[in-house]
């Protein structure tokens, strides 16, 4: 099991030039995989680097799934997220479907999404700008795309205007 390296220093603020860097990374990697008839992007963080990755390599048939952790507070981690919204089985169906988002943290919201995309009958392929593994929940999953690894809290430049989720950070946002 991997040790857990105490995460609670200052946030890593990615810039928009970093971004960049990551999609060019993935955009080959993730052409040797494909093609991709859907996309699925995990809303909020997934839908700006879906999008990214869609005008890049094409795709057009592009869906969200939105999941909410409402009672994971009370729970625990071991709580499984319920879906607020999500495509219509019948949408995916048939398809190789890029499951996107901007961060795999405990794994829990990319397993659920893409385990629903498996149910429907597509056959997902998960994709994350940023795989945590010392947050992980999973030790034996792992995306099967990821920009880059982390062990620090990552703040994107959309991200900004949301505050540091009641973290103290002095520094100032990245510029391009």
């Amino acid at each position: 099991m991997l040790m857990r390296p105490d995460d609670s220093g200052p946030p890593r603020l990615i810039s928009w030039a970093e971004v960049d860097e990551l999609i060019d990374g993935l955009i080959p990697r993730i052409q040797l995989l494909g093609p991709f008839g859907a996309m699925v992007m995990i809303t909020r963080g997934g839908v700006i680097p879906g999008g990214l990755l869609a005008e890049a390599l094409s795709i057009q048939h592009l869906l969200t799934a939105s999941v909410d952790f409402v009672a994971a507070a009370r729970a625990s981690m071991m709580a499984w997220p319920s879906f607020l919204q999500f495509p219509d089985p019948d949408l995916l169906r048939g398809r190789r479907t890029l499951v996107v988002d901007d961060v795999w943290g405990s794994g829990r919201t990319s397993i659920a999404v893409r385990d629903r995309v498996n149910a429907a009958g597509g056959t997902p392929v998960s994709c994350v700008l940023h795989y945590h593994p010392y947050r992980s929940l999973f030790s034996d999953t792992k995306p099967d795309l990821y920009g880059d690894v982390t062990d620090v809290y990552v703040v994107y430049p959309w991200e900004i205007d949301r505050g540091l989720l009641g973290r103290d950070y002095a520094g100032q946002p990245p510029q391009n």
